[in-house]
């Protein structure tokens, strides 16, 4: 809670820090550590009248309501909290032209969205990493550029944008793409405490909170005052806080030592370790500063692969610190903050580095074959063999849920959606209208004006002159993955193949935003390893435990999928699933195990369940099983040597290079 505090106030002190992002568990007072803070900032005189909140001393030259004269009157008002639902609308974000207007007086205005009513405030995004990607990439080139840029609908606005970007998110519920982290300046992890008395006063003072709230807030309306007035005065000493070169020099080497992206990084660091100096009153920037700034700003740049947690080595960094202040030309970083030359004291816990990763290298055993097929199904199944190594994951080809879905926005299938897309055509409106087509609308009541009577700018328009637009853009989708576990797939050790490509799949549908859900069956049953969830991260872990050996229960995989998709479709009916079953098709277990998959599978086709087969089958001699599944199925079967995107090109060249060999023996004979 500590850095969560600090880097709060950091972005309070100085926007340009970039805003943070708060990752933790639920029930850890994310949102009222947000909210608290808009409380303390200190109120800002705007432009009376004005709708983007512009200071009277130095007007926006560009406002839309302008231009404003210095001596225009002015008001005084609270920093504002604006906080972004999860489904909002990019018109709502951003603004859009005000048809109410446009369609009765026929002129054409600007109405301001929630980037303008955050101006100069707080912009709190609850639940970020549950917002579709393209808003989050506008929000975030918002805050980056201070400006917001409208061009829709025949309307041309610029305007400014800077406000405090605050972020918050459970990383359970699936994991923001590197690229948006990279964004956010600092980034913070939360936990509640174990400890039983700091977490008895966490509950003394909410009930104290519920019994008597003026009273609570009055109790603690002094500190508050106080804080305030902190955030004021290190916001006054900011421009006077001196970066030299020694904490310059700091900031690239740790930079350059934990090999991060780009230049991002370096020019958050910088401003933040100016912002924690201008915090403690100080002018100039320590070595403490930078290695504090480097603690928030550099976790979340770390992550290379998507299933990466975000993590710094503590020791690493102290290492760079004290190399850098080892090789200044002028004897080591100046000396006159609370640290000593040299290394820097941690002084902090420890956190776990992350960097430690278990490489066991099991050799898979050839399965024994059980012969008693006489025992009853409950017997205990056979010991599983240790859990092999996934191998590299690589980019696989595209699949799809075949028509046209109206599920959360993502990027998989084809889907209707209310944002994002692109418009493909209008239609009139078959109940409420929701996204007005402007150009349609008017063309479809321009032909009836005269005999309207229209005798003025305004347009005379009629219930069936509306034209809504119909959007088409990518969805995500339900990947359920049930995965044969088996002792036949342990044999000939293509298990550790098998973990690459899930792998793989669970990195592509990290990527196109879908929800994952896993089933392995092995022995005599089936299991939901994993329920149906945002976070692909887990996923990826209880893959890479996953044990093989024993039967292959095969229907009783595809039955566990059967009901799993059932209880999807009642929590979440607009979401598509797709069905990824990864077998070699065998099944054992009596001599009605393999009609008994057929008749699940069956099932799953009768419900329209779209199904891809990725058949593991290896050796020269191949029975067919998977394919025979998928036609089952009513899908697709795809080899697991032919997942990879580029398989489909080294499919063409080889039957080239074939065709080619073909017409040298002809030739030759």
């Amino acid at each position: 809670m500590d850095d969560l505090r600090l880097s709060l106030l950091l972005n309070a002190v100085s926007p340009q820090v970039g805003g943070v992002l708060v990752r933790g568990e639920k029930g850890t007072a994310k949102s009222t550590m947000v909210r608290a803070l808009a409380g303390l900032l200190p109120s800002i005189a705007v432009v009376d009248g004005c709708r983007f909140a512009c200071d009277p001393a130095a007007p926006d030259t560009q406002c839309p309501d302008g231009p404003h004269d210095t001596a225009a009157p002015a008001a005084e008002r609270a920093t504002r909290l604006v906080e972004l639902p999860v489904g909002v609308s990019e018109d709502r974000i951003v603004g859009s032209l005000d048809l109410e207007r446009a369609l009765a007086e026929g002129v054409k205005a600007y109405e301001p969205g929630l980037l303008a009513a955050a101006h100069r405030g707080v912009l709190y995004i609850d639940e970020v990493n549950l917002l579709n990607d393209h808003l989050v990439d506008l929000l975030l080139d918002a805050a980056a550029m201070g400006r917001s840029y409208v061009e829709r609908e025949g309307v041309s606005v610029r305007h400014a944008a800077r406000f405090l970007l605050v972020g918050t998110m459970n990383p359970e519920e699936g994991e923001l793409r590197p690229q948006l982290l990279d964004r956010f300046g600092l980034t913070v992890e939360v936990a509640a405490t174990r400890e039983p008395v700091e977490r008895a006063e966490v509950v003394r003072r909410r009930l104290a909170y519920d019994a008597d709230p003026e009273g609570f807030a009055e109790r603690w309306a002094q500190q508050e005052k106080e804080l305030a007035a902190r955030i004021t005065a290190a916001r006054a000493l900011l421009p006077a806080v001196l970066l030299g070169d020694p904490a310059l020099r700091q900031i690239t080497a740790v930079c350059a030592a934990f090999e991060v992206d780009g230049l991002r990084a370096d020019i958050v660091m910088a401003r933040t370790a100016v912002a924690l100096a201008a915090w403690a009153g100080r002018t100039e920037v320590t070595a403490e500063d930078v290695r504090t700034a480097a603690q928030l700003a550099l976790p979340h740049r770390r992550r290379r692969n998507p299933f990466d947690a975000p993590g710094l080595d503590e020791e690493k960094l102290d290492q760079t610190l004290e190399q850098s202040a080892a090789e200044e030309p002028d004897g080591g970083p100046d000396d006159d903050g609370p640290g000593p030359e040299g290394p820097p004291d941690g002084g902090g816990p420890d956190g776990p580095s992350g960097g430690g990763q278990d490489a066991p290298e099991p050799e898979a055993s050839e399965q024994e074959k059980s012969g008693e097929e006489s025992a009853p199904s409950r017997t205990a199944p056979a010991p599983p063999q240790p859990a092999a190594p996934a191998a590299s994951p690589y980019r696989t080809r595209l699949l799809t849920v075949p028509g046209l879905g109206e599920g959360a926005g993502g990027r998989r299938s084809r889907a209707r959606t209310d944002s994002g897309g692109h418009t493909v055509r209008a239609a009139r409106p078959t109940g409420a209208l929701q996204r007005l087509h402007l150009a349609a609308t008017v063309q479809a009541a321009a032909p009836h004006q005269l005999a309207r009577g229209r005798d003025g700018r305004a347009l005379r328009l009629r219930r069936d002159d509306f034209r809504e637009q119909v959007r088409e853009g990518r969805e995500s989708n339900l990947v359920l993955f049930v995965v044969d576990a088996s002792g036949s797939m342990a044999a000939r050790q293509r298990m550790s193949a098998v973990k690459g490509a899930v792998l793989s799949l669970l990195m592509d549908a990290y990527q196109r935003r879908d929800k994952i859900g896993m089933i392995t069956f092995r022995g005599s049953e089936a299991v939901l390893a994993l329920p149906p969830t945002s976070s692909v991260e887990v996923g990826a872990a209880r893959l890479e435990q996953l044990p093989t050996g024993g039967r292959t229960p095969l229907a009783a995989g595809l039955l566990r999928a059967h009901e799993t998709l059932r209880l999807e479709r009642l929590r979440d009916p607009r979401r598509r699933p797709l069905l990824v079953v990864v077998t070699d098709g065998r099944a054992t277990g009596g001599s009605q195990a393999l009609p008994d998959a057929r008749r699940a599978a069956q099932l799953l086709a009768a419900q329209g369940t779209a199904a891809v087969v990725v058949d593991c089958e290896s050796g020269p001699v191949r029975l067919g099983l998977a394919a025979e599944l998928a036609q089952h199925l009513a899908g697709e079967a795809v080899r697991l040597e032919e997942l990879a995107a580029d398989s489909v090109t080294h499919l063409v060249t080889d039957l080239i290079h074939t065709d080619r060999g073909h017409s040298k023996q002809k030739e030759a004979a």
